[in-house]
This record gives C-alpha cells, structure tokens and sequence, in this order.
C-alpha cells in the first residue's frame, strides 16, 4: 500500500508544475476560503516568466508525463467535469513527446521477438513519431525476395510502471474529493478515473491495437472509401506492433491536399459516411479518429491509424444513436426526447414535452447552418445546462 504521505509528496511536485505554469493564476482568489488565498498568492511568487500567455494547464500537464498529458486529453473530452472552457484548453493537448533513445527501442524490439533487430527487420529507421505510450519507426522487411515497408510501434521502456505510480495518486484525489464533496460525487470522479484506467490498460498491450486493426479490417473489407494497415503477426508482441506502411497524404496537411486538388467535400463526406458506417452498422469504431490519425492513400481511399482507443456500441445503443441523429435532421424534437427516456438517458419522472423543448431550443439554432456557422463550445454548454 502506498502511503498518505507518499502521495502527498508526488502531489506536491504536480502542484509545484502547475503554480509554474500559471495554472493557479487563473483562479479567481474571491471564490476561494482565506487559507487558499494565502496559499495562491505564493503559487504566483514561483510562476515562471511568459506563463500568463496561452493554454497554462495544457503547458503544465504535458511537463508532467505521459499519465497526466493522458489525463487532460480525457478530460478534455469530459465538459461536464471540467467545464466548457476547460475542456477547450485541454484540446489544444498533442500526444506527442521527445522520442525515447534508438538503442533502446531496439533492445525492447530484441527482447520482444526474441532475436536481434537485424534478424527481424532488413532496416530498422530512427522514430518517427514519438507520443505518451509509444513510439514509431519505419523499417523494412523481407519475405519471398520481397522488400515491403512497415511501421514499427514500441513500448516506452517502464511506461507501465509509471502510469500505474500516476494512476494511484489519480485515484488517491479523486477518492478523497468525493468524500467531502457532493459536487465531486455528482461527477463521479472517481468512475472517470476507472475509465481512464481501462483505457490505458488496453493501450499498454499492442497485441489488443493489432486485434482491433484485424478485426476493424474484416467489418470494412468491402467498403470503397476506407480500409487500415495489415498486421505482422510474425512481428508483433505485447511491446511491439508491425504493420503495413502507409504511404499517403495525412488529413492534417492542408498544405500537401491542396496541392493534390483533394476534393474536400468529398473527402469531408467519406470521413463522416465512414465512421457512422462503424458506428451504427458494426458497433465498433475508431475512438481517436482525428486527421493526424487519417490518411488518403493514392487511390483515394482513407486509411486510418493508431488504434489503441476503441469504441463499442451494442445494438440498442446503436437504434438509440441512429433514431437521435435522424430526429435532429428532420427536426422531430419529440421523437429525439422520447429516445432519450427509452434509453434511460433522462430518468422517467421528467417531462417528455418539457424535454423534447430544451432539445428544440438546440437544434433550431444550428438548423441547415455550416460548421463553419456553428460554435461548438456554445452548443456544448447548452447541451449540459
């Protein structure tokens, strides 16, 4: 059992980072009880200079590591917890880190495959792309006199450890809030953490990542505008994942698809069509489908990566999603609130009518309007009021 005090020193460290950053200098001292004012003002003697100017919290989470740079990108997914505003912020999180040192990717890559690297791969390239659990390189393969590319993922070395060092002191916050918070127990916080946990836990294993491309590969295998890298079964363990190579144009490069004359509205309909399709037709779909996760290949078809988050939805859960989107499309408001009390998302002792009015003072305003035209950040506040 860790100790009270173990965790209060690694506390103090994140606290340390964050009074740094200037975190603290955006709480409004009038809100908070004479001790902690006294405590804020000495968190603004140690901000460092530059620390008023852009995402603080995002800055201070990505200092302290992987877990916690994992954290502000849950939480960013979470407004209901951490506010609209916040949740703003914590977007702007890049899931990237320094790369950790070649020789020892190449030692977890040995020990892995139980071989030498020059054994398993004919070349075996620096990384080139280096995030919070893992890092990818490019190297080469051989088979039949054959040479064919392929994108090697590999553990962090220790990744593991420290993110279950972390996670206890997550769950050390988040237990001790709710026992003296109502508000924290309305959140449920400690339930968030237990969802961040079992998320990592399936990205910590690759074999898990490459289960999920193979069977992600059989649901869409004769869909025209989509596919995802085979799997090198030969080559893949708990620490490492080998994979085809995808040579295409990344979604997040503008630059490179506007040189391309991409045609965007249809690339724009082939990444909606193409996740509702794994959405409410199979059930499982890609849970960080960002465009730095999505490539056009040269025959115009996406290509996806990374996909250590995943996401399932049973059928029920399927009907429910298909006939709320359909309501807001056709403006039948009714329809969507009752939706929402069969699935058991507004408890029954609420007014359907009184509901299905709140959805319609939502939906009207973004009726038939680009997205150019729709503030997110608005629409997400009026959904949590």
């Amino acid at each position: 059992m860790i100790s009270a005090l173990t965790h209060a020193a690694r506390l103090a460290r994140a606290a340390f980072v964050f009074a740094r950053e200037g975190v603290f200098g955006v709480v409004d001292p009038s809100l908070v009880p004479p001790p902690g004012q006294l405590a804020l003002r000495m968190a603004r003697l140690i901000e460092r200079r530059g620390a008023k100017s852009g995402p603080r919290l995002s800055r201070a989470l990505t200092r302290l590591g992987p877990a916690y740079l994992k954290l502000g990108q849950f939480l960013a997914t979470r407004p209901d917890v951490v506010g609209v505003v916040m949740a703003r912020d914590l977007e702007s999180l890049q899931d990237r880190l320094p790369p950790f040192a070649q020789a020892e990717a190449e030692a977890v890559v040995a020990a892995a495959l139980e071989k030498p690297v020059a054994q398993a791969f004919t070349s075996f390239g620096p990384a080139v792309a280096a995030a919070s659990i893992a890092q990818v390189h490019r190297g080469e393969v051989e088979k039949d006199g054959v040479r064919k590319q392929v994108a090697v993922k590999v553990l962090r070395p220790n990744v593991a450890s420290r993110f279950r060092r972390d996670l206890s002191d997550f769950f050390f916050v988040a237990n001790k809030a709710e026992a003296h918070s109502a508000e924290a127990r309305r959140l449920r916080l400690v339930e968030v953490i237990n969802t961040m946990s079992r998320s990592v836990a399936m990205e910590m294993d690759l074999r898990l990542e490459a289960a999920a491309l193979s069977e992600m590969a059989e649901n869409t295998r004769d869909d025209p505008d989509f596919r995802v890298p085979t799997v090198d079964w030969d080559r893949t363990t708990h620490n490492v994942l080998t994979m085809e190579w995808i040579d295409g144009i990344a979604l997040n490069d503008h630059a490179r698809l506007a040189q391309s004359h991409v045609d965007l509205p249809e690339l724009g309909r082939k990444v909606i069509q193409s996740f509702l399709r794994h959405a409410l037709r199979d059930g499982f779909f890609h849970a960080d489908m960002h465009p730095g996760n999505l490539f056009l290949d040269k025959s115009g078809r996406l290509v996806a990566v990374d996909f250590g988050i995943m996401g399932r939805l049973g059928l029920k859960e399927r009907r429910f999603l298909a006939e709320i989107l359909l309501g807001f499309i056709t403006r039948d408001y009714r329809r969507v609130a009752e939706v929402h009390f069969e699935a058991g998302y507004v408890p029954s002792h609420h007014s359907v009518e009184n509901f299905a009015q709140a959805i319609r003072a939502i939906g009207e305003p973004i009726h038939n309007r680009t997205a150019e035209e729709i503030s997110m950040a608005k629409l997400l506040t009026l959904l949590l009021e």
